[in-house]
């Protein structure tokens, strides 16, 4: 079997050894003659399956107890009106900050359920940084402050957790949880899509403090309710149990790697290569300041941008796959989430060294 290396920002690359447990168990699941994905999600078994997957995950992020953990449906762009309708119920008023495509997302869709303050954003340098603590314009009566902590698609991310008093800090964490320590009782609820470091895309893991949920809105749907889904252990409706028992099964190999902080070592290590690499050669160049950029998605462009398109023939028949950037933006981008190994990494800026050499 000859497999590539996947750089996609999502769904992205799952550990081999994932897919390889996942193939094995697909057709006859530990003997009881049929797929997981076809029983029950009241079966005891696909239960005991769900109830693991949600206390190895409290304890690879050390989850303190007052919070509840939901495996929601809808990705992490539902979110964007279910946290206002949630949690926008005192002052009505919302505090949101903008660094990228998904906070401004999130900050559009948040104007139509909540009274939205526009705290900061990087618009006008094209989002390549992220504002200083200084630099945040917060509300002293907002209900939350909403952000993004790793803007996948522009590769910025903050250097700090923000300051927000006693008001709770909501984040999107979608393309950056797992993928280091994070305190998590600084915040009053993240959230993320399933699809970039957890497992396939059809979750998203919600993380939010008991005393924030049962107070929503009276337009918000049951299904968006959070208290809804809490109280019915995320299992109100039939959850996408398949991809649930991945998750699993990717909580389980992060937790043979050593946890957070060991896999935290290696995506530093990968992240500091492939920078140190575009850093020392004129034909890259990352548009991100150096503070705050991501160590999970590395955008970069090229000297002449009339070789990307040869760029990205070659790249994927050297089996480097999926490295453009997001249409919105261009250029390329690698995602180096916790299933890419450091021998991709390795190989990707062997392929750049080489192509530059070619065509610089």
């Amino acid at each position: 079997m000859s497999r590539a290396y996947n750089f996609c920002a999502g769904p992205a690359a799952l550990p081999i050894a994932v897919l390889e447990r996942a193939s094995a168990e697909m057709v006859d699941w530990r003997n009881k003659g049929l797929s997981l994905m076809e029983m029950s999600h009241r079966h005891k078994d696909v239960v005991e399956v769900c109830k693991k997957a949600e206390l190895d995950l409290r304890e690879l992020m050390n989850i303190p107890e007052n919070y509840k953990v939901m495996f929601m449906q809808g990705g992490a762009s539902s979110q964007f009106a279910m946290i206002p309708l949630n949690l926008a119920n005192k002052s009505g008023k919302v505090d949101q900050i903008v660094t990228g495509q998904w906070s401004r997302k999130a900050h559009a869709e948040g104007k139509r359920f909540a009274d939205v303050n526009l705290a900061a954003t990087t618009a006008d340098n094209n989002f390549t940084s992220a504002p200083a603590q200084a630099d945040l314009n917060l509300s002293a009566d907002a209900d939350y402050v909403h952000y993004c902590p790793n803007e996948t698609i522009g590769g910025v991310a903050f250097d700090y957790i923000p300051e927000t008093g006693d008001v709770p800090l909501v984040a999107d964490l979608s393309s950056a949880i797992l993928s280091e320590p994070l305190d998590v009782s600084k915040f009053g609820m993240i959230y993320a899509g399933a699809q970039k470091n957890i497992g396939p895309a059809g979750l998203c893991v919600v993380i939010v403090r008991e005393d924030l949920i049962g107070n929503a809105q009276a337009i918000t749907p049951t299904m968006m309710d959070y208290k809804v889904c809490a109280d019915a252990d995320s299992m109100y409706n039939t959850p996408p149990t398949y991809s649930w028992y991945l998750s699993g099964l990717v909580f389980e190999w992060l937790k043979e790697q050593g946890g957070v902080e060991a896999i935290a070592e290696i995506n530093r290590r990968k992240a500091k290569a492939l920078y140190d690499f575009i850093d020392g050669n004129d034909f890259y160049a990352n548009p991100v300041a150096v503070n705050n950029r991501s160590i999970m998605n590395v955008p970069f462009t090229l000297a002449d941008s009339n070789l990307d398109k040869l760029f990205l023939q070659e790249s994927e028949a050297a089996g480097l796959l999926n490295l453009a950037g997001h249409r919105s933006v261009g250029g390329m981008r690698a995602s180096i989430y916790n299933a890419v190994p450091e021998q991709a990494v390795t190989a990707l800026i062997e392929f750049m060294a080489d192509f530059a050499r070619r065509n610089g």
